[in-house]
């Protein structure tokens, strides 16, 4: 099992979460992180450092949260490796806590799985 960044980092990307794990397992794009399922060693330290609330172990994971499986799993594979904290976005308070944040991604960053 492993944790799962969701849709709640979209458009916040706050990084504490990076300088509480013990492995490398986060990747980043421009204005979200992933974990890596395959580095993730299912610690929980990421869980409370995020000021997001956007990380979630797998099998607590609601349906409508379920996308993220993939959208990790996917763009873990090709996204660079996310190693520090790094200052938030500029609009990331405004944007913590919006729903609907899958919607303000690209195409090609979106899950594939259909979003409730």
């Amino acid at each position: 099992m492993t944790h799962v960044v969701t849709e709640q980092c979209v458009r916040c990307k706050f990084t504490e979460c990076v300088t509480y794990c013990p492995v490398a397992c986060f990747r980043e794009a421009d204005t979200f992180l992933v974990i890596d399922p395959a580095e993730c060693i299912d610690c929980g330290n990421c869980v409370e450092a995020c000021p997001a609330d956007a990380i979630y172990p797998e099998g607590e994971l609601t349906p409508e949260l379920l996308p993220a499986l993939e959208w990790n799993a996917r763009l873990a594979a090709r996204l660079p490796l996310a190693t520090t904290h790094i200052e938030p976005l500029h609009d990331g308070e405004a944007w913590n806590g919006e729903p609907g944040k899958w919607h303000a991604l690209p195409p090609e960053q979106a899950p594939r799985a259909p979003c409730a």
